[in-house]
C-alpha cells in the first residue's frame, strides 16, 4: 500500500481553478498543453544534461517549475475526468513492483563497475 496522498493536491488545483482559472481548459486542450509542458522539460533535459549545448535565453529556465507545470496539468486532467490519484498510484506501483520485483536488480546494464 502506498502511503502518497494526492487528493489534497488535486483539490488545490480545482480551487485555484475556480478561483483563479475560471473554469478547466477542455480535456483536449489540457492534453495539448501537457504535451507543451513536457516539451519544455525535454528542452532543457537535452540542453542541460544532454549533449545539445543550452542556449542563453534558456539557462535561466527552472527544471524544478517546468516538472511542476507537467504536474498541475495532469492534476487537472486527474480531476476532470475522475480519476482518483490516489487509487490509481496505488494500483501503478502495486502492478510495477508484482512486475518489476527483480527485473532490475538482474538486469546487467544496471549492474555498478
Amino acid at each position: 500500500m502506498s502511503d502518497k496522498n494526492w487528493k489534497p493536491l488535486q483539490a488545490e488545483v480545482d480551487r485555484w481553478i475556480k478561483e483563479h482559472g475560471v473554469r478547466y481548459f477542455n480535456e483536449l486542450t489540457n492534453m495539448a498543453i501537457l504535451t507543451e509542458e513536457v516539451g519544455e522539460v525535454a528542452r532543457i533535459m537535452a540542453r542541460r544534461y544532454g549533449e545539445q549545448s543550452e542556449k542563453e535565453t534558456d539557462k535561466q529556465k527552472d527544471l524544478g517549475e517546468e516538472l511542476a507545470d507537467v504536474l498541475f496539468v495532469t492534476l487537472c486532467l486527474a480531476n476532470q475526468t475522475g480519476v482518483d490519484l490516489d487509487e490509481a498510484w496505488r494500483r501503478r506501483m502495486d502492478k510495477k513492483t508484482k512486475r518489476d520485483n527483480k527485473r532490475h536488480k538482474e538486469n546487467p546494464k544496471l549492474k555498478n563497475e
